[in-house]
């Protein structure tokens, strides 16, 4: 990152883990699922949980990357009436009450519907602290790097198993706060083993850059946050997190989703000598 900018809430939560020799804990969950007024909600559960940094997910049509359960949330979130500007009408007030860093996670289809500037400008104003923008590469991000960087906004590429050296390179380049990798190809879900593959993608990602590495697709426990966390330093979990909301929330409100991503969460502590 541009040394003359200032230091974004995301790095300075990485560099806080970094410091304490501590390991992170990213979550995703989908904005509007079920409702947006339950997103706000969630997202002081998941602050109060300990979780790291939040990726804000917003709901898309065709979202390809995304596994049957993440998909679910989304249609659920786009017939509640849910888009990128309500998202972002509603953000000042999230982002009064939770003190984690939030990350919006999206297609670029609605950012360009809502204008590159005005995304950036908008998110910046509500307090949004960054993005990923999952189907956007690294060879076509030159003007959405452009626009939040002169805005202070973090920029989160992915890399996967399949990436070359040179693209891995590139993504790292071009992202600030913290690069996520994948640690399998496919779609996103929960799965009962981690690849080994994504340490694999640690080792080369450290010969290349020195952002914080979060790893994420497939994480649904505390022991496999444990296990990814032996390499990366963070772990990301989505599908798991999106499950637990869609069969316990309407019925056990926020704090069952909080109590489940505080065990998650407990992977990422240090076990005693």
């Amino acid at each position: 990152m541009n040394q003359s900018q200032p230091t974004t809430r995301v790095a300075a939560r990485f560099q806080k883990l970094r410091e304490n020799g501590a390991k992170g804990l990213v979550v995703y969950l989908t904005a509007g699922d079920p409702s947006l007024d339950a997103t706000g909600e969630l997202l002081l559960a998941l602050d109060r949980a300990g979780v790291d940094v939040i990726e804000l997910g917003v709901p898309f049509s065709d979202p390809l990357a995304d596994g049957p359960v993440i998909q679910r949330a989304s249609e659920r979130a786009l017939r509640a009436g849910t888009t990128l500007r309500k998202i972002l009408e509603r953000f000042p007030s999230w982002r009064r009450s939770v003190q984690a860093p939030i990350i919006l996670f999206s297609y670029f289809n609605p950012i360009l519907q809502l204008g590159l500037e005005k995304f950036a400008t908008t998110a910046a104003q509500a307090g949004v602290d960054g993005a990923l923008v999952v189907d956007l590469t690294v060879e076509e991000a030159e003007s959405y790097v452009r626009a939040m960087r002169e805005r202070n906004l973090d920029t989160i590429f992915l890399a996967s198993p399949t990436s070359t050296d040179a693209r891995l390179e590139h993504a790292a380049q071009l992202s600030t706060g913290f690069l996520y990798l994948i640690s399998r190809t496919g779609v996103t879900g929960e799965r009962t083993e981690i690849s080994s593959s994504g340490r694999l993608l640690t080792e080369r990602a450290r010969r290349l850059t020195s952002l914080p590495l979060a790893m994420g697709f497939g994480i649904s426990t505390a022991a496999q946050v444990r296990e990814v966390q032996s390499h990366a330093d963070a772990a990301v979990v989505g599908s798991a997190v999106v499950h637990a909301i869609e069969k316990r929330f309407s019925h056990e409100g926020p704090a069952a989703i909080q109590e489940f991503v505080r065990e998650l969460k407990s992977g990422t502590e240090v076990p005693p000598a």
